[in-house]
């Protein structure tokens, strides 16, 4: 359900407008001529190839190691 503020109560609360409109999805503010605006928050759109990392603690070194280790092990089977 969202509230509808008037113009002025919008400007004098607008802090708690915005916490209101991020916790309910939207707050409405109608204007003195009857207009109606709706304020919503911002949806973020992340990547598809947003990833999170993993620490493995593990070296730059150890990984050169490892590609080595994995290619020896492909040629040697062909």
């Amino acid at each position: 359900m969202s509230i509808v503020y008037t113009y002025s109560n919008a400007r004098q609360k607008l802090a708690s407008l915005l916490e209101q409109a991020l916790r309910d999805g939207e707050v409405k503010v109608r204007r003195r001529d009857g207009r109606v605006f709706v304020i919503k928050p911002e949806v973020k759109v992340d990547s598809p190839f947003t990833v999170n990392s993993i620490d493995l603690d593990v070296t730059t070194q150890e990984i050169v190691q490892f590609v080595r280790e994995g290619r020896r092990a492909y040629d040697e089977k062909a």
